[in-house]
């Protein structure tokens, strides 16, 4: 049996019991290397870095699909995460995903913005349909190292489009910041983060 375990936005405090449980009880479980500095200390399973090739890793769950496996993912696994990856390629009785908080309702909640009428989206990997992204009212995105806050900003000054922009940067951590910016405010380089943008009101 596989199941995807979200842990949360970062700090460990944000697994759910229920996570918590399952990483106590598991017979392997595989994440990143930063994500298994994550798992409790107290349980006993056998701890895998994830392998390079997703090849590789279905190849691996398929081989141990009779025993207890974890498979970690960042946030939410079915918010830009790996829970999709796994259910296209497993029967749904072989998979089971527990929920996770993502890090856009952790800037949501800590910023007090309903995401009542958020459009989601993310930059990981490809380049944005910005057009059709900025002309929504509110949009989350959880961004990478090549298209960040800067490169949003960018684009929306392009378009002299009268926009603020929400910046989490290691969310959830000890050393998280929280800027609430216009376009021409935003600087360069910023870590782990997380952009909302809303139109100014």
């Amino acid at each position: 049996m596989i199941t995807v375990v979200g842990l949360g936005p970062g700090n460990p405090g944000y697994l759910t019991v229920k996570g918590y449980s399952l990483l106590e009880s598991a017979d392997i479980i595989i994440g990143s290397s930063r994500q298994l500095q994550e798992v409790p200390a107290t349980t006993s399973a056998k701890q895998m870095v994830l392998p390079k090739k997703l090849d590789e890793l279905e190849q691996f769950l398929r081989q141990h699909i009779m025993k207890d496996l974890v498979l970690l993912a960042s946030g939410d696994p079915l918010l830009y995460g790996i829970g999709k990856w796994v259910l296209e390629r497993f029967r749904p009785e072989e998979v089971t995903i527990i929920s996770g908080i993502s890090s856009i309702q952790y800037i949501c909640a800590k910023a007090g913005i309903s995401m009542n009428d958020l459009y989601i989206s993310s930059s990981h990997g490809k380049v944005p349909d910005f057009d059709f992204l900025l002309a929504h009212s509110k949009v989350a995105m959880v961004t990478d190292k090549k298209i960040g806050p800067y490169e949003i900003a960018v684009e929306i000054t392009k378009r002299n489009l009268r926009k603020r922009m929400i910046i989490g940067e290691n969310v959830s951590y000890p050393n998280e910041k929280i800027y609430r910016l216009s376009p021409i405010e935003v600087e360069k380089n910023y870590n782990m983060n997380v952009v909302v943008i809303e139109d100014e009101r």
